[in-house]
Parts: C-alpha cells; sequence; structure tokens
C-alpha cells in the first residue's frame, strides 16, 4: 500500500469522478438552454455549472470513501486512491467537505435557493441513501437510487428559470429510465468481481439470464419514454428523428446482450448507453435551437 503522502493532485482529481460529472454537466447544460429561448445569462452558465459540478464532485468522493473496500476487491477500482490508501479518510472528508460547502455556497450566492437545495438532495441520495444503503441492501438499487442522478436537467433549468417546470421533470424521467439498463450492462460485464465484492447487484441475485431481460424490457420502456417530449410538443421532428434513430441502436443491443451470443455484449452495451445519452440530449439542444419558430410554451418565458 502506498504512502498517503504521495498522492498527487490527479489522485484528488480522480476523487471526483470527472468523466461521470463530465456527463452530467452536458446534461445539465441542456437543461439551462432548453429553459430559455435564446441565451443563457453568463453568470448563471458559469456559477450553476461550477456549484453543481463541486457538489458532484464531493458526492462522488464519499462514494469513493463508503465503498474504498470494495473498491480494493475489483480489478476495475482496485488502483483508485482511496482502496490503494493514497488518501487517507481524513482527507478525503476534508476535500468532500470542502468541495460540497463551497458549490452549496455559490448556488445560495449566485444561482438561487430552489437549486441550492435539489442539489443538496442529489447530493445526499447519491453519497448517502445509494451509496450507504441501497447499494448493499436491495439488488433494486440502481433503480431506486437512480433518481438522483437523473437530477442534473432540473438543476441547470431551475437554475435559469427558478421554478420547477413539467418539462423539466421529462428529462428527469429519461435519465431515471436509463439508468437500470445502463449500470446493469455493466453489471452482467463486471458480475464475478461484483459476487467477491458482496454487492447485490441483479445478475449477482438473480442470475445473468434475468438481467438481460431486465435491461432489455427497460430499454423498450426507455424508447417510449423518450419520445414523451414529442408526444407533449417539447419538441418537435429533429428531435423525433434522434430520439427513434438512438433508441433504435440501444434496442439493438439489448436484444445482443439478451441473446447472449457475444461475450462482449455487456460492455459494448454499457458503451453504447453513454454514446446515446450524450446523443439523445444534443439532439434535444438542435432541436431547440434550429426549429424555425419558437413553440408556445416557450414563447410564454420571454419577457414583454
Amino acid at each position: 500500500m502506498r504512502e498517503s503522502a504521495r498522492a498527487s493532485w490527479r489522485d484528488y482529481l480522480e476523487l471526483t469522478k470527472p468523466r461521470v460529472v463530465a456527463l452530467m454537466l452536458l446534461t445539465t447544460l441542456v437543461g439551462m438552454f432548453l429553459a430559455v429561448p435564446g441565451m443563457v445569462p453568463l453568470d448563471i452558465l458559469f456559477f450553476g455549472n461550477l456549484g453543481i459540478a463541486l457538489c458532484a464532485g464531493a458526492a462522488a468522493a464519499v462514494n469513493h470513501l463508503v465503498d474504498r473496500h470494495i473498491d480494493a476487491r475489483m480489478a476495475r477500482t482496485r488502483n483508485r486512491p482511496v482502496a490503494t490508501g493514497r488518501i487517507p479518510a481524513s482527507r478525503v472528508l476534508a476535500f468532500a467537505a470542502l468541495l460540497g460547502g463551497a458549490g452549496m455556497a455559490i448556488l445560495f450566492a449566485f444561482v438561487n435557493p430552489l437549486t441550492a437545495w435539489l442539489t443538496a438532495a442529489s447530493l445526499v441520495g447519491y453519497a448517502v441513501i445509494y451509496t450507504l444503503f441501497l447499494k448493499h441492501a436491495t439488488p433494486q438499487n440502481i433503480v431506486i437510487g437512480g433518481l438522483a442522478g437523473a437530477a442534473p436537467p432540473l438543476l441547470g433549468w431551475t437554475a435559469v428559470t427558478g421554478e420547477i417546470h413539467p418539462y423539466a421533470l421529462l428529462l428527469v424521467l429519461i435519465i431515471f429510465a436509463w439508468t437500470p439498463p445502463h449500470f446493469w450492462a455493466l453489471a452482467i460485464h463486471r458480475q464475478e468481481e461484483y459476487a467477491r465484492a458482496g454487492v447485490p447487484m441483479l445478475p449477482v441475485t438473480h442470475g445473468d439470464r434475468f438481467t438481460r431481460l431486465q435491461i432489455l424490457l427497460y430499454t423498450l420502456l426507455l424508447c417510449a419514454v423518450s419520445l414523451l417530449p414529442f408526444a407533449t410538443g417539447m419538441f418537435g421532428w429533429i428531435y423525433l428523428a434522434g430520439a427513434v434513430a438512438l433508441g433504435g441502436g440501444f434496442l439493438y443491443w439489448a436484444v445482443v446482450l439478451y441473446r447472449g451470443r457475444r461475450a462482449d455484449a455487456g460492455l459494448e452495451t454499457f458503451r453504447y448507453s453513454i454514446i446515446y445519452l450524450m446523443a439523445l440530449f444534443l439532439a434535444m439542444l438542435a432541436d431547440h435551437y434550429w426549429v424555425v419558430e419558437s413553440p408556445p410554451w416557450l414563447l410564454e418565458r420571454v419577457e414583454p
């Protein structure tokens, strides 16, 4: 085990799970831009994303700390800075408190209290409710705990408008439906490691075949949910084309995974799910700004 004194800035950056936070910030950004017909105010764009990113990094650091013993038993995570002892628990807690405190202060001071409180609820949901309890208590951990991870587009929306809009909740619903097939695909790929670590992921408790079926069913649900923004008039044909094409790709990989004829199907499905979410939210942005005329619900938000 390495000495904690040898921890570098890269180790502290790794504590924040920058790739996960980057994907989260993409959906936050899209939520901001969808909330207005024109440009998001620059101060909200900067401070909103900064505050949300700092809080997300704090939650990720707590996740590293709580899961350090599990991480040490899994090939994918055994070199993480807390699992190896490069950063001791006391420093992780101090680092998480610093990030979380700074993020909340920024949101309260420069954005609005609603966004600050929703971000705090999301932080607690992921770092405490999911990481400390749900992850080790039930194979439905991803389904129940996925709500915390689905919040970013809502946070972006409220940062700009200061209110919770039904269309923002539709964005949350899409990520909520996306989360189970996304994580269960990785869990199938890492099934033996989760079993050794004692984490009750669905493939460990209910078997590989049952999980493949659940991924297929949740993918069908996701495809249906992704059409709701078009059905409700939130987006037009550009988004619909993107949602159908991307959903078809996700369904293809879910079927390949269900048939069980490719050893790498779990990992490939997981990888595609990331591309799917990024591309779907970019399709929302394209539809939002490339339509000839803004929809009536959005024009109502423009000051007279």
